[in-house]
């Protein structure tokens, strides 16, 4: 079992409180971004295109700390850009962990093994390396020679000091089935505790845009992967039944605040992949946050989306509600032959709507005022807004 059976039962213990006490929209997981920096920029990454200043912008230890205590996730995400360039985080891992919460630090690997001595083992924090199959695959998609023996160099130091690793293998159109499932069984076979897997999501701002999975292609891709896995012991830090989704077998809608983010902006708004507005709380994203008005069938920019941070939540939830399901699933995988479920249909899905450069504008304006004297009221002089101790010296 990838997951350690302690942390099944305490999330599953809080999903299932989560449903006695009616609670319509609660976060599984939190994504938490410190930084956007990175030391890789990969062509499939949508994540770094800022101006130098807002790359250099950091949470710092106590908003980390604030931010799990605004959701009350029982599982964080430590993400970024590269998280490693964050001169705090051993402290924020630290502070985290002393929560009990289960803690995924991801990272490309390139500078765990300089890093390691900073952290501890425990069972409350796993290392999650990104690795996006075998060194011709993963080079390829991270477009720089060398990471995959660098980031493997990583995972066997980590797994000798005693540490939890899992690795986050993400998928682009071109992928083979065969050498994924190879790739699997090397990464198994290297010791690694778990995979989290699943179809990269198309970046408006990504390098590259020809080499994004569509829905059918992505359905095909992890069905005929799992046909090749069946027998093999891969272990898995998903649920069964988005593995099965992935597959093309199971119908669900997106569940965008189950895996909420906050960023060095605040709370990104709708999802971990969308940036579309962020809000000051997470009280204010979960209550002001127009939910309905995003997910496949219903925004043009979520059409081929098949990504773990909007779906697991909706087969975890789905799970409560159909424990014989899972447990069925979990047995005998995921199924790869029968037909499909029918596509969710794209008829009426509202257009996407481009504003990029607008919300860069208005951080880079927030970034310039920070740090001066804060203004006083603003009231209107001759038709034009002014402060108040101006207006009075006019007046």
């Amino acid at each position: 079992m990838a997951v350690p059976l302690m942390q099944a039962v305490r999330v599953g213990r809080y999903v299932v409180k989560q449903h006695l006490t009616g609670r319509k929209r609660y976060p599984l997981v939190l994504m938490l971004e410190p930084l956007f920096r990175c030391n890789l920029a990969c062509a499939g990454c949508g994540k770094i295109d800022y101006p130098a200043q807002i790359l250099n912008q950091r949470m710092s230890l106590q908003e980390c700390l604030d931010a799990d205590a605004e959701a009350g996730a029982p599982v964080i995400a430590v993400a970024g850009g590269e998280p490693l360039l964050h001169k705090d985080m051993p402290q924020i891992i630290k502070g985290l962990i002393a929560r009990k919460k289960y803690v995924y630090l991801c990272t490309n690997g390139l500078l765990l093994e300089k890093k390691l001595d900073d952290y501890e083992p425990s069972p409350f924090f796993s290392w999650d390396i990104h690795l996006d199959g075998d060194k011709l695959m993963h080079d390829s998609s991270v477009c720089q020679e060398g990471v995959f023996e660098r980031a493997t160099a990583a995972i066997r130091a980590a797994k000798a000091r005693g540490f939890r690793v899992s690795i986050n293998c993400t998928l682009f159109d071109g992928a083979m089935p065969e050498r994924v499932a190879a790739f699997f069984d090397e990464v198994m076979a290297m010791g690694v505790d778990g995979i989290m897997t699943a179809p990269g999501y198309a970046y408006e701002r990504a390098p590259d845009q020809e080499h994004f999975l569509n829905r059918q292609k992505t359905k095909q891709l992890f069905r005929d992967i799992f046909r090749l896995g069946k027998g093999k012991k891969w272990r898995f830090t998903q649920s069964p039944l988005f593995l099965n989704f992935l597959a093309g077998n199971e119908n669900y809608h997106c569940t965008p605040w189950g895996k909420p983010l906050r960023t060095v902006f605040g709370w990104q708004r709708p999802c971990y992949l969308l940036g579309e507005g962020y809000a000051k709380s997470f009280k204010e994203l979960m209550e002001d946050t127009a939910w309905e008005q995003y997910g496949t069938g219903a925004y043009e920019k979520c059409a081929d989306c098949m990504v773990h941070s909007g779906y697991e939540s909706t087969a975890v939830m789905d799970a409560v509600r159909r424990p014989w399901h899972i447990a069925k699933v979990a047995l005998f995988g995921p199924e790869t032959e029968k037909p499909m479920v029918p596509e969710i249909s794209l008829a009426n899905q509202r257009s996407a709507e481009y504003d990029y450069d607008a919300q860069v504008a208005q951080q880079m304006e927030r970034l310039t005022t920070k740090g001066k004297p804060a203004r006083g009221p603003r009231v209107r002089v001759n038709g034009r807004v002014a402060d108040a101790v101006t207006a009075n010296a006019a007046d």
